[in-house]
């Protein structure tokens, strides 16, 4: 009968209508807000998100890093400090010699990574390209291999200028200078081209370190390289501080001074390039040490915890090799001073005076 055939059409219905009932239920729990704290960005990305390393090429976060923020604003003070140090020197005649010319490239490498750290935060949160962001990279990379390989220079420049004093103001001191400077900067240069022209790690995340897009294997030799050169100046320092040592009892013992006086001038002496290597080791030993030991697993806020330290060593280069010196305060206060002539007559001190 029809009333038959109507309920066995209702018993046929009701699983189809069971089946799509539970089929809407994921689509509804799909469709349903998601907590709020998890669409909150974060300011250190987690481990989870494959983002340990830091990352000098990633696109733009959605809030803005306070780490990040800190790089810019160092990377501000290094080249406001740094193109004074350069300006200086390029304008007085009176210092260009030997000792002011690897002060220069000093600064101007620290200049140059300054102007990295500031590009690298503009390019990654205004203005996004991958090129540009490997060729930032790069210049970061030839920047600093410049400013290091410029602390050995003058360290270099200081011991012989104490090893062979009488001969140390010749035409052979400034070749060997430009020879010097040619060679740090070939060397920087081309550490600097190799994530530009393809030793990088954005083809093969796997293989990152934990500076992005910086392989594994580019950091290491980075971090080798450091360690040669840091040994290179420890050992140059520990013969200066016997010559300063050995030329400050010859002094004493011709002028008839006390032992007191004689220990107190080396003492000095001895505190000052302590203070050099010290810093110079504070601020670069840990980020090599941790290029070397750790991975692109490990969370970012160790790597900027050992990275500003290390371009902090930019702000403190100008101060220690610049600012200290006598004559480039000379100069300086003649330039700030218009009351005092700019024609000051001044000795160009040797770099064992500085």
């Amino acid at each position: 009968t029809e009333r038959e055939r109507q309920r066995e059409l209702a018993v046929h219905a009701e699983p189809a209508k069971q089946r799509s009932t539970h089929r809407s239920r994921p689509m509804m729990n799909e469709n349903m807000p998601k907590n709020s704290s998890e669409d909150e960005p974060s300011w250190f990305p987690s481990r989870a998100e494959g983002l340990a390393a830091l990352d000098l090429s990633a696109a733009p976060p959605a809030a803005i890093s306070p780490w990040d923020v800190a790089l810019c604003v160092s990377g501000t003070i290094i080249s406001c400090e740094n193109a004074i140090v350069v300006a200086l020197i390029c304008c007085t005649p009176a210092l260009r010699t030997p000792m002011f010319l690897l002060i220069a490239s000093l600064a101007t490498a620290d200049l140059l990574a300054g102007l990295g750290l500031i590009l690298h935060f503009v390019f990654l949160y205004c203005l996004r390209s991958q090129l540009v962001s490997l060729v930032t990279v790069g210049l970061l990379v030839a920047s600093f291999s410049a400013s290091v390989c410029s602390l050995l220079a003058i360290t270099v420049d200081r011991y012989l200028s104490l090893y062979n004093a009488l001969t140390y103001y010749s035409d052979r001191t400034v070749t060997r200078t430009y020879l010097m400077l040619i060679l740090i900067w070939s060397v920087s240069i081309s550490l600097g081209l190799l994530p530009v022209l393809g030793w990088n790690c954005v083809a093969d995340p796997s293989t990152c370190g934990v500076v992005r897009p910086l392989t594994k294997n580019n950091l290491i030799i980075l971090s080798v390289s450091f360690f040669m050169v840091f040994g290179m100046m420890l050992q140059l320092y520990m013969q200066i501080c016997r010559i300063v040592w050995r030329h400050a009892h010859q002094i004493a013992l011709q002028r008839h001074f006390l032992a007191t006086s004689h220990y107190v001038t080396t003492s000095k002496g001895i505190s000052t390039l302590a203070l050099i290597l010290g810093a110079f080791a504070v601020c670069w030993l840990p980020f090599a040490i941790y290029c070397l030991m750790g991975d692109q697993s490990y969370p970012t806020v160790y790597t900027y915890l050992t990275f500003l330290p290390a371009i902090n060593n930019s702000m403190i280069n100008p101060i220690i090799y610049a600012y200290r010196n006598q004559d480039i305060q000379k100069v300086l206060w003649t330039v700030c001073c218009t009351c005092f002539s700019s024609k000051l007559p001044f000795r160009s001190r040797s770099p064992s005076d500085v």
